[in-house]
């Protein structure tokens, strides 16, 4: 798997993919598969951007995309957002932030 792709990153650096949000704050990304099939019994992924202090040391948010793959098992549908580029996880961030209502 491409060091380009999510999951190549994730493997070849041991750790999570960290990002710079169009809002300027520091992202570390995670995978989120949904444990339940829906009714089709299909696996709902996504995926979980932590937000993390201007220090880097705690997180303070976090933010999730909308739903960007779907797979018969949890495993399947992991596999599936791994191949998205970092550019897409880059880009799913940031319309996740657009999206994000700030403070209720």
């Amino acid at each position: 798997m491409s060091e380009l792709t999510l999951g190549g990153y994730m493997a070849r650096h041991d750790r999570a993919a960290a990002f710079a949000g169009r809002d300027g704050q520091a992202y570390s990304v995670g995978l989120f598969v949904e444990e339940h099939p829906d009714v089709q019994g299909r696996h709902a992924g996504s995926l979980l951007f932590v937000r993390w202090s201007e220090a880097g040391d705690r997180p303070v948010g976090h933010l999730e995309s909308e739903i960007l793959a779907w797979g018969r098992s949890v495993g399947e549908t992991e596999e599936r957002l791994k191949v998205l580029s970092l550019y897409d996880v880059k880009a799913a961030l940031d319309q996740a932030i657009g999206l994000d209502p700030g403070e209720w």
